[in-house]
């Protein structure tokens, strides 16, 4: 008996499975493992009684840049993880209202962070675009963390405490 007939018998809608190979019986919309496949109803041959299936996918991507300028590999493994700046983000989020800036020096350079919900952006240079990767390499010296009131006004920043160095802010946050 073909399909088509069986279903005519037995008055329902079928859709066929991804391998199309054997019609299986559905409700007019199902959702199976985060995709959502729509129904169509099986009844004449003509093409404008048919619909074709649709399926979405909710897949998160990571986006993966390709650094054509870095020609040295060694210098990326030093931005790996740096302690301090995790410590500070982990603060910011528990922190409602303030953002941090931190200055530090990297080979002889100054570089501003800005920390703000427990994320980091380098304002004095380039920020890595993945998140894993730390914003200063292991070899950078916090100078000094201003808290400003967030989020962070360029135009008017708003100082809470300004010039704390590593050693007190760190012992301020354990004290909390």
């Amino acid at each position: 008996m073909l399909p088509r007939t069986l279903l005519t018998n037995l008055g329902g809608s079928a859709v066929l499975s991804v391998p199309s190979v054997l019609p299986f019986f559905l409700q007019p919309s199902i959702s199976i493992c985060r995709v959502c496949i729509r129904t169509a109803i099986i009844g004449s041959p003509k093409l404008s009684n048919q619909r074709v299936l649709s399926t979405r996918c909710a897949a998160r991507r990571r986006v993966r840049y390709d650094d054509d300028d870095d020609d040295d590999d060694e210098g990326d493994e030093e931005y790996g993880h740096k302690e301090e700046i995790a410590m500070l983000e982990l603060y910011s989020q528990s922190a409602r209202g303030e953002a941090l800036i931190v200055h530090a020096m990297v080979d002889e350079e100054e570089v501003e962070v800005l920390i703000f919900k427990g994320f980091s952006s380098c304002l004095s240079g380039r920020t890595p675009p993945d998140p894993s990767r730390s914003v200063l390499p292991a070899r950078a010296v916090i100078k000094s963390i201003d808290i400003i009131k967030g989020p962070f006004d360029p135009s008017n920043t708003e100082y809470i405490r300004k010039g704390l160095t590593w050693e007190a802010f760190k012992t301020s946050l354990l004290a909390t």
